[in-house]
């Protein structure tokens, strides 16, 4: 199991590279419209931030401080970095997730990330699926608002 929850972060993380690689305006990546409130990039640094904290540092002992407020109140970063950030992002994925036995997944997630005592197995695919809901918003954000005009 550990194996394929690895395996869907790797895929949806270096999808959301490609979404960010898409965009062909780099200052669109930062825009809002109307009722489109996050950004992009915004969205990229709060799932950065979301699976280096629960997954990284909670799980893999890394160190990593999460600071929410600024995954949504920084603004121009350039695309190159929010992508270095995505694949350190997937580094750290491997190598947390690495440690973790499918015994392990069975036990308590260490923290009640929800307010609720969970196994880390429910909590990794919830995390799993936060990923994919703000993927898509991104998707359609790019979709939207990225207009090259001619």
């Amino acid at each position: 199991m550990t194996e394929s929850i690895k395996s869907l972060f790797t895929r949806d993380l270096n999808q959301l590279k490609k979404e960010i690689e898409a965009y062909q305006n780099e200052e669109t990546i930062w825009e809002i419209d109307k009722n489109i409130l996050n950004s992009a990039g915004n969205l990229s640094l709060h799932l950065v931030g979301n699976i280096n904290h629960f997954i990284g540092a909670t799980l893999g002992n890394t160190g990593y401080i999460r600071n929410r407020e600024l995954e949504f109140s920084l603004k121009n970063i350039p695309r190159t970095e929010l992508i270095q950030q995505i694949e350190k992002t997937i580094e750290v994925v491997h190598s947390s997730l690495d440690k973790v036995s499918d015994e392990d997944l069975k036990k308590d997630y260490p923290i009640e990330a929800l307010g609720y005592p969970m196994t880390t197995e429910y909590f990794l695919i919830h995390l799993f699926g936060h990923l994919g809901y703000h993927l898509g918003q991104i998707n359609y954000h790019r979709r939207l608002l990225d207009v090259v005009l001619e």
